[in-house]
C-alpha cells in the first residue's frame, strides 16, 4: 500500500511538472484566417490585415507575440478612433456654416453639411452630430465663439463614445489578444494535445487516486488526522507556502493576465470540444479544474470520513451540485443559446444577478428566462430564510455551494489553519458584513440606473461601482485570496471573511432558526479536537466546556467538530427555537451549576 501511494505521489509531481512546462512549448504566428475568425468588425479586420504583413510572416515566442499583438490592436484602435472623431478643425467648419451674424440659431442639418458624399466615416459623423446635439436645435448664440464652445463640450461625449461604438475598449482588446493568441499557437503542445492532456490532467487524477484509495483499506475505523502539525504541507511549512504561492499566481494570471497561460486554456479545450463541442476559454479552464478538484478530493474526503454517514451524504451532495449545476448544466444552456447560469448560485453571492445584461438575457430567453429570474428571486426572498429557518445555513454552505464544496474537499487538509483568536472573530464580523453592505448598495445603484435610464447616481457611474466590486471582491477576495490562501489561512477564508450570502444566511441562522449544535459539558475532556478542526475559526471547546449551544452566525454546520469528538459531546440538531439561547453551565465542586440560577440567587439574596 505504501508503495502504491509513493507511485501516486510521483505521478502527481510529474503531471504538475509537465503542466508547468507546457507554458513554454509553443510558438505563435498570426494568419489571415485567425484574424477573420476573431470576431472583430470587418473594418477592424481590414486595418489589421493591412498592418500585419510582417507579423504574419514569422513565428514568435509567446511573450514577443503578445507584445507585438497588443501594439497592433492598440494602433488599430487609435486609427479607427482618429477616423471617426470630430476634431477642432471640423467643429470650426461647422460653426462657419452659420456665418457671423448676431444671435446664431443652431440647426443640426446646417452643421453636418461639411460632411460631403457617402463616405462611411462622414455618414457616421453626421448621425453622431445629430444624435448628440439634438437638444441644441433652435437654440441661439450671441457669438461664434459661444457656439463653438457649446459644440466642443457636447461632441466630447461623442468622441469618448467612439471606442465603444467603433473601436475596442480595454476589455475587448484583452479578449481579442487572448483569442488571437489561442488560435495562433503552433508547436509541440498544439500538435500533441491528447498526449499532454493525458500527461497532465489524467496522470494527476490517476496519481491522486493511487495516493487516496489505499487509505480506505488500511488502519482502524475512525477519522485520522495524524501528523497534521508536522507535515510542512499542512502546517505552513515550505511545501505549504510553495503550494499557496502557486495557487495565488494561478488565480492572478487566470483573472487578470489569462493570455500568459494560454497553453493551459488550450489544453482544457480538448475536454471542451470533446464533451460540449464548444471553444474553450479561461473560464472553462477554471470550471474544469474546479470540478475536477472537487470530485477527486471529494473521494479523499469520503475515504477519510467513511465511518460517518453525515459527512458521506454531505460530500456526495457538493460533488453533485458542483458537477451538474455549476459545470455541466451551464454548458448545455449555452449550447441551447440560453442564459449560461448556475441555478444554485444566489444573490448576493451571484452579484451580477440584477445587472442589465443579465436581465436582458433572461428576457431574450422567453418563458424559460422568465422562469430563471423568478427562481432566482424566489431563492433570495423565500428560499434562503425559509430553508435556513429549518436547517440553518448548512443547507447551502455545506451541502450546495461550490465555494463550500471546494473548501470541504480540496481544502480539508488545511481546515485546522483557521485562526481561533478573538481578534480574528472581530475582523471577520466587520469584513463580511461590510461586503454584504457593499453588495446591497451596488445592486441598488445598478437597479436605479437600469430602471431610470440614467448612467449614474449622485454623479457616480454604476459601471464604475460594478467594476470596483468585480475587481476587489469577486476577483481578488473570492478568487485570489479565497482559494490561494488555503495553505496559509485555512480553507474557508472567503466563506468566513467575505461571502455576502454567508453573511445573509448567518443573520437568519443567528436570530431565527431551529438549528443549533448542542453540547454536553459534563462529558467534555477539553481535548480541543473540535476547535482545532473548525474551519470557521470557532473555539468550539469554549462552548463545550460550558455546555452552551453553538448558534454562531458563522457556523456552516459541516459537523466535523462532532465527528472528531471522542466523547460524543457535540450534536447537530434542528429543534424548536425555544432553548437555543441557553445559559452556559459551570462544573464545580458542587456539581453542575446553572449560571442563570446563580445570578438569580445573588440578586435576590436567597
Amino acid at each position: 500500500m505504501k508503495m502504491i501511494k509513493q507511485i501516486g505521489s510521483a505521478f502527481i509531481i510529474i503531471a504538475l511538472a509537465v503542466f508547468i512546462s507546457t507554458l513554454f512549448l509553443n510558438t505563435y504566428r498570426l494568419t489571415s484566417v485567425t484574424i477573420r475568425q476573431s470576431g472583430m468588425s470587418a473594418e477592424q479586420q481590414a486595418i489589421i490585415l493591412e498592418n500585419t504583413v510582417q507579423l504574419r510572416e514569422k513565428s514568435l515566442s509567446k511573450f514577443k507575440f503578445i507584445k507585438e499583438l497588443k501594439l497592433l490592436l492598440n494602433s488599430t484602435n487609435n486609427e479607427i478612433i482618429a477616423k471617426y472623431s470630430i476634431d477642432d478643425g471640423e467643429i470650426e467648419k461647422m460653426v462657419a456654416q452659420f456665418g457671423g451674424a448676431y444671435k446664431l440659431s443652431y440647426t443640426a442639418d446646417n452643421a453636418v453639411t461639411i460632411f460631403q458624399g457617402d463616405d462611411v466615416s462622414g455618414l457616421f459623423k453626421k448621425k453622431g452630430v445629430k444624435d448628440y446635439t439634438f437638444w441644441m436645435e433652435g437654440k441661439t448664440y450671441s457669438t461664434s465663439e459661444e457656439l463653438k464652445n457649446e459644440l466642443s463640450n457636447t461632441l466630447l461625449g461623442y468622441n469618448n463614445n467612439i471606442v465603444y461604438l467603433k473601436g475596442m475598449d480595454d476589455y475587448s482588446i484583452g479578449n481579442y489578444t487572448l483569442n488571437l493568441t489561442l488560435a495562433s499557437g503552433n508547436g509541440l503542445l498544439s500538435n500533441n494535445l491528447v498526449l499532454f492532456f493525458f500527461l497532465t490532467f489524467i496522470l494527476a487524477v490517476i496519481g491522486a487516486l493511487m495516493f487516496i484509495i489505499p487509505s480506505f483499506f488500511s488502519g482502524n475505523p475512525g477519522i485520522k488526522n495524524n501528523y497534521i502539525f508536522k507535515n510542512p504541507l499542512n502546517s505552513r511549512g515550505w511545501s505549504g507556502i510553495l503550494l499557496g504561492t502557486f495557487l495565488i499566481l494561478f488565480y492572478v494570471f487566470l483573472y487578470f493576465y489569462p493570455v500568459y497561460i494560454v497553453e493551459w486554456i488550450d489544453l482544457s479545450g480538448l475536454a471542451s470540444k470533446t464533451i460540449f463541442g464548444r471553444a474553450t476559454s479561461q473560464w472553462f479552464l477554471y470550471g474544469f479544474l474546479y470540478t475536477l478538484s472537487v470530485m477527486v478530493m471529494g473521494i479523499r474526503f469520503l475515504t477519510k470520513y467513511r465511518h460517518n454517514k453525515y459527512q458521506q451524504y454531505r460530500t456526495y451532495s457538493v460533488i453533485f451540485f458542483q458537477t451538474i449545476f455549476a459545470f455541466i448544466l451551464p454548458q448545455i444552456l449555452f449550447a441551447l443559446n440560453l442564459p449560461e447560469v448556475d441555478l444554485k448560485n444566489i444573490w448576493p453571492l451571484d452579484y451580477s444577478f440584477f445587472y442589465d445584461w443579465r436581465i436582458q438575457s433572461y428576457q431574450q430567453a422567453g418563458g424559460l428566462g422568465l422562469g430563471m429570474m423568478i427562481w432566482g428571486i424566489g431563492l433570495i426572498v423565500v428560499g434562503v430564510p425559509l430553508v435556513t429557518y429549518f436547517f440553518g445555513k448548512r443547507w447551502y454552505c455545506s451541502w450546495v455551494c461550490g465555494c463550500g464544496g471546494l473548501a470541504e474537499t480540496a481544502g480539508d487538509p488545511f481546515r485546522h489553519l483557521s485562526s481561533k483568536k478573538l481578534s480574528s472573530w472581530k475582523i471577520e464580523r466587520i469584513l463580511i458584513h461590510s461586503v454584504l453592505v457593499f453588495a446591497v448598495v451596488m445592486t441598488v445603484w445598478v437597479l436605479y440606473t437600469t430602471l431610470s435610464g440614467k448612467s449614474s447616481l449622485i454623479g457616480i457611474s454604476s459601471y464604475e461601482v460594478r467594476k470596483v466590486y468585480g475587481f476587489m471582491i469577486s476577483s481578488v477576495f473570492a478568487g485570489v485570496v479565497g482559494t490561494g490562501f488555503y495553505p496559509l489561512m485555512g480553507n474557508r477564508v472567503w466563506c468566513r471573511f467575505g461571502c455576502p450570502l454567508a453573511a445573509y444566511l448567518g443573520m437568519v441562522q443567528k436570530f431565527k432558526s431551529r438549528f443549533r449544535i448542542t453540547t454536553n459539558g459534563g462529558q467534555c475532556i477539553s481535548c480541543g479536537n473540535c476547535s482545532t478542526h473548525c474551519e470557521m475559526g470557532i473555539d468550539v471547546r469554549w462552548y463545550a466546556q460550558r455546555g452552551q449551544n453553538i448558534i454562531r452566525s458563522s457556523c456552516v454546520g459541516c459537523g466535523v467538530c462532532a465527528a472528531v469528538c471522542p466523547r460524543g459531546v457535540l450534536k447537530l440538531e434542528n429543534k424548536s427555537e425555544k432553548g437555543r439561547y441557553n445559559e452556559p453551565l459551570l462544573l464545580g465542586n458542587d456539581g453542575i451549576i446553572n449560571i442563570r440560577k446563580e445570578r438569580l440567587t445573588k440578586k435576590t439574596g436567597s
